[in-house]
C-alpha cells in the first residue's frame, strides 16, 4: 500500500555515529540523495552544498545516503567517506551511515521513496547513485530525481516547495 507520507517514527544514524530523529525535519523541505564517491556523478556533491548554503536558511534539509549497492562504488567505511566529501566537495550537509537502498535491506526511508516517488514508468527501484528525493514541509514525497538530472536543476522545484 502506498502511503504519502513517512508512515512511522525513525531515526537517521549520521555517519559520524549520531543520530537524526526524522521528527526533527517535520517542517522543512528535505532533498535525500543515495551519493558514491567513486561514481561519475560525484562532482554532483558540490551542487548539492550549493544548493544546502542557498537554501538552508528557509528550510531545505541536503541529506546524503552514501551507497555501496551500484558497481562498488562506495567501499570506503564512515571516516574515509566524511574525510573524501568534506576534503574534496566542502560538504557540509548531513550525511548519514552507509546504506541501501535497494532489496530485502533496504533502509526503511528508500523503501517508502520508492513506492510514494515512483521512477520511469512507475519503476520502483533505484538505478543508480545520485537519485535524488525531493520531500515536501508537509512530509509528502514531491519528486524523484534520475541521477543524470543535476541538482542545481532542481532550484525551481525546491524554491516552489519552500513557498508552500
Amino acid at each position: 500500500m502506498r502511503r504519502d507520507t513517512f508512515p512511522d517514527p525513525l531515526t537517521l544514524q549520521t555517519l559520524e555515529g549520531g543520530e537524526l530523529p526524522w521528527d526533527s525535519l517535520q517542517g522543512k523541505v528535505v532533498l535525500v540523495v543515495n551519493t558514491a564517491s567513486a561514481c561519475g556523478f560525484t562532482p554532483q556533491l558540490a551542487e548539492l552544498q550549493a544548493l544546502h548554503e542557498q537554501y538552508a536558511e528557509r528550510g531545505l534539509v541536503v541529506l546524503g545516503f552514501p551507497c555501496n549497492q551500484f558497481g562498488n562504488q562506495e567501499p570506503g567505511d564512515a571516516a574515509e567517506i566524511g574525510a573524501f566529501c568534506e576534503r574534496n566537495y566542502g560538504v557540509s550537509f548531513p550525511i548519514m551511515e552507509k546504506t541501501e537502498v535497494n532489496g530485502p535491506r533496504a533502509h526503511p526511508l528508500f523503501d517508502w521513496l520508492q513506492g510514494a516517488a515512483p521512477g520511469l514508468l512507475g519503476s520502483r527501484a533505484i538505478k543508480w547513485n545520485f537519485t535524488k528525493f525531493l520531500i515536501g514541509r508537509d512530509g509528502r514525497a514531491i519528486r524523484r530525481y534520475a541521477p543524470s538530472q543535476r541538482p542545481a536543476t532542481l532550484a525551481r522545484d525546491i524554491e516552489a516547495a519552500l513557498d508552500e
